[in-house]
C-alpha cells in the first residue's frame, strides 16, 4: 500500500510540477520544504520504492502478492525435499513452491545456479511477450529462418527451408508445445539477441537465468534456478508484468505443452492418482497445471502454475543435474513433486462443510 500510495503521489507532483514552478499553483508549506521536487528527488523515491518491490520479489521470502506475503515456509515440505534428495547424493538437486493466494513455500536451494535446458523457453516466452505489450512485435508477426538460428534436437521447423516465414504465434506455440529448438532461437534473434535477452532477464529479476548459446544447448550453458522459473510465471500470473492481454496469451501457450511426465504426472501420483494422461486425469479431479520442462541428458527441470479446484494457485519448479540419462533424476522430481501434492489442498466449499457438519451433528 505504501508503495502504491508513493506512486500515485509521486504521478500527482510530475502533472503538477511544471504549474508550480510557473507560479500558478502554491503548494503546502509541509510539500515545499521536502526535497520531493525538483524531479530529480522524486525520481530517486520512485527508483528506491521499484528496487524494495524488486527485492520482495526476488525473495521467497517477503514477496508482496496481493494482499499477502510469502513468509511462512512449509517446513515439513521443505524437510522432506531435503531428505529426498540426501538419498541421492550425487545428484545435484533444486525446488521451490509459491503459494501466491497465501504466500505459504517450501524450498531446497532455490537459488542454485543450473543448466536450464528447455525450461528457459518459459521467461524467453515472457520476454517476447513484453515486446507485444509494448509495440514492438506483433503476434503474427513473420519470423524469416536462418542458418543462425537454426538448431537440433526437438522441433520440426529446422527441417524447413532457409528463408521460410513463420508467424510468431506459430514459432511461439511450437517453442512450448515440443519444445522447438529453432523456434526459440527464432524468438531470442527476433527479441534482439542472447545480450538483450539476458538484460531483460536480469531487469526482471532473473538473476541466474542467461543465455549463452543457442538451443539446444547440450553442453547446460544456459542457465537458470528453481525460483527464477517460479519467478518468471508469478510475474505473469500476478499481474506484475504483461498486461491481461498477453497474459492470456501466455497461459494459453504454455497450456499447449505435451510433455506432462515430471511436475503433472507426480503431482497426480501425489493425489492417488493412476498414471498415465496425466493432464487430463488432474482436470477430472479439478486441477490444471500449465508447464514446461527441461531435459539435455545431463540436468532435468521442470516448472509451472498450478490452479486447485478452488480457484487458488501455486507455483513450484524442480531442477536435478546428474549422470546422463540417468533415471534417478526424472524419478526424484516426480517424487518431489508427488510430496507436494498433500500440501497444496483446496479449501473445502460450503456443501462440503454443511455436508460434514450434517454428519457431525
Amino acid at each position: 500500500m505504501g508503495i502504491g500510495l508513493g506512486v500515485i503521489t509521486g504521478s500527482a507532483l510530475k502533472m503538477l510540477a511544471p504549474q508550480v514552478k510557473q507560479g500558478k499553483l502554491d503548494l503546502p508549506e509541509w510539500l515545499t520544504q521536502q526535497s520531493w521536487l525538483p524531479m530529480k528527488g522524486l525520481s530517486n523515491g520512485l527508483e528506491n520504492s521499484e528496487k524494495a518491490t524488486t527485492t520482495m520479489l526476488s525473495t521467497g521470502k517477503g514477496l508482496q502478492l496481493g494482499n499477502f506475503l510469502a513468509k511462512q515456509e512449509l517446513t515439513t515440505l521443505s524437510i522432506r525435499w531435503k531428505e529426498m534428495a540426501a538419498q541421492q547424493k550425487d545428484l545435484q538437486t533444486s525446488a521451490f513452491l509459491l503459494v501466491l493466494d497465501d504466500g505459504r513455500y517450501a524450498e531446497l536451494s532455490p537459488d542454485t545456479t543450473m543448466p536450464a535446458a528447455s525450461s528457459i523457453k518459459t521467461p524467453i516466452l515472457l520476454v517476447a511477450l513484453e515486446l507485444i505489450d509494448s509495440g514492438q512485435l506483433s503476434w503474427n508477426a513473420p519470423l524469416k529462418l536462418t542458418k543462425e538460428v537454426v538448431g537440433g534436437g526437438a522441433g520440426w521447423m529446422a527441417t524447413k527451408p532457409l528463408g521460410t516465414r513463420f508467424p510468431t504465434y506459430e514459432v511461439a506455440t511450437e517453442m512450448m508445445r515440443i519444445s522447438d529448438n529453432t523456434a526459440t532461437n527464432l524468438l531470442i534473434k527476433r527479441i534482439g539477441g542472447k545480450e538483450v535477452v539476458n538484460a531483460r532477464f536480469n531487469a526482471l529479476g532473473l538473476n541466474s537465468t542467461m543465455v549463452n548459446n543457442w538451443l539446444p544447448d547440450l553442453e547446460g550453458t544456459n542457465t537458470t534456478s528453481t525460483r527464477d522459473l517460479a519467478r518468471a510465471i508469478a510475474l505473469v500470473d500476478t499481474g506484475k508484468t504483461l498486461s491481461p492481454r498477453t497474459r492470456d496469451l501466455f497461459r494459453e501457450v504454455m497450456d499447449t505443452s505435451t510433455s506432462n511426465r515430471l511436475l503433472p504426472g507426480g503431482f497426480l501420483k501425489g493425489l492417488g492418482g493412476k498414471q498415465g494422461e496425466a493432464d487430463y486425469s488432474l482436470l477430472t479431479k479439478g486441477y490444471r497445471i500449465y508447464n514446461k520442462t527441461g531435459d539435455i541428458g545431463i540436468a532435468y527441470a521442470d516448472a509451472g502454475l498450478i490452479e486447485l479446484p478452488d480457484g487458488s494457485r501455486a507455483v513450484a519448479a524442480f531442477m536435478v543435474k546428474g549422470p546422463f540419462n540417468d533415471p534417478r533424476s526424472t524419478e526424484l522430481i516426480r517424487n518431489m513433486a508427488a510430496a507436494m501434492a498433500p500440501v497444496l489442498k483446496p479449501k473445502a466449499s460450503t456443501a462440503q462443510k454443511e455436508i460434514t457438519n450434517s454428519n457431525q451433528s
